[in-house]
């Protein structure tokens, strides 16, 4: 940035991410009622929760450490944040980050201290559980959303689920093949006492029988399979083939089961990939209507694409807990840019894409690298500073091997 943006130099940029006096919390709340004032409230508005990795070298970076990283779809050296983006359609926005920290850190006291890890941040969460703080974190700022939608990574917690359920908050939530559903109410009751000795029983029982939902998939004939068109794509119209259950969810020992539904999925082109869902709308909605929710989540994808591609949101020096949540917020300030500028040209630009807006800046933003002088400048600094990098290095290894 230091490199393209006129007056500007890379020491100032450093101490705005890493030291001057501000938060990203507010950055970001602010962005998220900006994203927020974008949809207006609409119906099918929805909050979209996913994690995105980040790929890192070394192991100081806060966060950092070999665990999931679902961009490279393996495990690596990265870092994870939960996110939450808000979306109506193709229309969609981050609004919020939670950096995950995983055992390794939330055990290393010291460790956090280094990485200036506020301490009330320093107890491990879950991804579930930082989801959650998501969504009720969006709701305490009054942002507007019909549904949450997630993953089966979130799909499979059964305690996220129950929570947002008790909040009053409706999900569409992917889950895996192998799971456990009733088809009919379990009816969880406490056994008696036989002959009246023994204490009284505390943990719910069933005399029902679980099945997996693929089991239960498979079993249904070609004609319960409902087909509908979703949306128009650039390769054409997106038809799918669903099924669709009213089930029940029973945790066993508890004594609540919960009746959701649970929807099943194939696209036409691939029927060997399944996708299964559980939603805990009202009976009465319509199978297109959640058939569209389950399809929504797609977006985020889209939104980690273009942050990432088009905005920096994987671009950055950042080794502190307040330096990777400012990087964010930015992130998200440039993103919330990006959506007023699509939705604002809507109209004359229909197909107006993030890469379109970075471009058009990228041509028309005053740029310092137009002088050839100031190009070869900035090579001779790089050198200077790759050198003096790898001198470092070098006396570190030689330090090392001495001691």
């Amino acid at each position: 940035m230091a490199e393209v943006v006129p007056d500007s130099d890379d020491q100032a940029l450093q101490n705005f991410l890493t030291h001057s006096s501000w938060f990203a919390r507010p950055v970001m709340d602010r962005a998220a009622l900006a994203v927020d004032q974008c949809f207006e409230g609409a119906e099918g508005t929805a909050l979209i929760i996913d994690e995105s990795g980040f790929n890192k070298s070394g192991k100081h970076s806060v966060g950092v450490a070999r665990q999931w990283n679902g961009r490279l779809g393996k495990v690596d050296n990265c870092q994870v944040g939960v996110f939450g983006a808000l979306g109506k359609g193709d229309r969609v926005a981050l609004i919020d980050a939670r950096l995950y920290l995983p055992h390794a850190w939330t055990d290393d006291a010291e460790r956090c201290e280094k990485a200036d890890v506020p301490r009330d941040c320093r107890s491990y969460r879950t991804k579930p559980e930082l989801a959650l703080e998501i969504v009720r974190h969006a709701r305490s700022l009054g942002v507007r959303f019909d549904w949450v939608g997630f993953d089966g990574l979130y799909g499979n917690a059964p305690h996220l689920l129950r929570a947002l359920d008790a909040d009053g908050e409706r999900f569409m939530a992917d889950v895996h093949k192998d799971q456990q559903i009733y088809v009919e109410d379990p009816q969880p009751y406490l056994p008696e006492r036989k002959h009246g000795k023994g204490r009284p029983a505390t943990r719910y029982q069933s005399q029902a029988k679980a099945i997996q939902a693929q089991e239960w998939a498979s079993q249904q004939p070609d004609s319960a399979w409902q087909r509908l068109t979703l949306r128009d794509t650039c390769r054409g119209s997106l038809t799918i083939e669903v099924l669709h259950q009213r089930v029940w969810l029973w945790e066993a020992g508890s004594d609540t089961a919960y009746q959701w539904h649970l929807l099943v999925r194939r696209e036409l082109d691939s029927p060997n990939e399944i996708k299964y869902s559980l939603s805990n709308a009202p009976a009465q909605t319509a199978v297109p209507t959640l058939a569209h929710q389950q399809a929504q989540r797609y977006w985020i994808e889209r939104a980690f694409q273009d942050h990432k591609s088009h905005i920096g949101l994987a671009h950055y020096q950042a080794r502190k807990w307040q330096s990777w949540h400012r990087h964010m917020a930015l992130a998200m300030i440039a993103g919330l840019f990006m959506l007023q500028q699509r939705m604002t040209h809507e109209e004359s630009y229909p197909l107006l894409s993030c890469y379109d807006i970075q471009i058009l800046l990228a041509k028309s933003l005053p740029n310092k690298q137009t002088d050839f002088a100031v190009l070869l400048a900035q090579v001779k600094e790089r050198h200077r500073r790759r050198l003096s990098a790898i001198r470092s290095a070098s006396k570190k290894n030689e330090t090392v091997q001495n001691e």
